[in-house]
């Protein structure tokens, strides 16, 4: 199968519509964060042949796939290796000042996903490495071997939001006393036999502990909250940023980050609004929206994105 076949881009229409406004004219710049296998920035491409993407990805592997997938565009296409806060970097790597248009698709890409043997599905017994980036630092099965209990019980918290994260913590702790653990499979075993009878048909017990992992391995959360303000200091007037989320924490991130662009810069107590504490940004739709049930039914990887969408309205003097 192609590409193409395997990998539908979430919401695509809707972030074309969005953005599509900001990319009229000569030049235009079009900032893909995530790029990925690079579905949304070859529609982007197509639809609009006066823009030019500067793509950014943390996974060689994946920038080696829309390369290739994106390789006729190539003469208005730059490929930057970094993760997503590195915005700024990468746009002057690309000789440019400012982005029209931004599209953040965050989380763990269905090429990841699919690749067995990176580690980050629960379903297949692969080793615990859970890296976006293969090239360095810490694996999954590095915290597993390294943190203490209480540092696991906190991730297990803060990045899964699991309930029974002391407990799991604990029963890491002791399976690792016997020998490593190494592959998640055998972390998925030492998660479902702590699980409470009661409560192992309340969804899998490693889904959560999962996202943790991949979280904290990753840096993820810290990566998103310097990324917002970069890019969205990156954009000029009129440009726009969409942000795709697919879970709570990612999304009340970006709804925070996005409150405060928007919010008047006026004293309080002032009578009226000067027009320099005016907002520098406006959203572009109101909360979060949602994939229609026609789209998470076909695609599955749509059913718990929350899009979020910001326009640049004035420069600060």
């Amino acid at each position: 199968m192609s590409i193409r076949d395997i990998h539908t881009p979430v919401l695509l229409d809707r972030c074309v519509e969005l953005l599509g406004p900001a990319l009229q004219h000569d030049g235009a710049v079009y900032v893909d964060g995530t790029l990925g296998m690079g579905g949304h920035s070859e529609a982007f491409l197509e639809r609009f042949p006066q823009a030019r993407l500067v793509g950014l990805d943390r996974d060689p592997d994946a920038l080696r796939i829309a390369g290739e997938r994106l390789a006729r565009f190539a003469d208005r296409t730059t490929l930057v290796h970094t993760v997503y806060d590195g915005i700024r970097e990468a746009l002057g790597e690309a000789g440019v000042g400012r982005a029209d248009a931004i599209l953040y698709d965050l989380g763990v890409s269905s090429f990841q996903l699919d690749e067995a043997e990176r580690g980050f599905a629960y379903a297949q017994d692969a080793p615990l490495d859970m890296r976006m980036d293969p090239t360095g630092g810490m694996t999954a099965a590095d915290v597993i071997a390294t943190y203490g209990e209480g540092d696991l019980r906190r991730i297990f918290e803060r990045y899964g939001e699991e309930k029974l994260a002391g407990r799991y913590a604990r029963a890491i702790i002791a399976a690792r006393a016997d020998a490593a653990i190494e592959r998640s499979g055998r972390l998925v075993d030492i998660l479902q036999d702590a699980t409470p009878s009661a409560l192992k048909n309340a969804g899998h017990p490693a889904k959560r502990v999962f996202q943790a992992l991949r979280i904290e391995v990753n840096g993820e959360l810290a990566a998103l909250e310097r990324a917002i303000p970069a890019a969205l200091s990156s954009l000029a007037v009129g440009g726009r940023m969409v942000v795709l989320a697919y879970q709570s924490l990612e999304d009340r991130f970006v709804k925070r980050l996005f409150a405060e662009a928007v919010r008047s810069k006026a004293p309080a107590g002032l009578p009226m609004e000067m027009p320099e504490h005016a907002p520098e940004f406006r959203l572009l739709v109101r909360g979060a929206e949602l994939a229609s049930e026609a789209e998470a039914e076909s695609n599955p990887r749509a059913k718990p994105v929350r899009l979020r969408a910001i326009e640049r309205v004035r420069e600060v003097q």
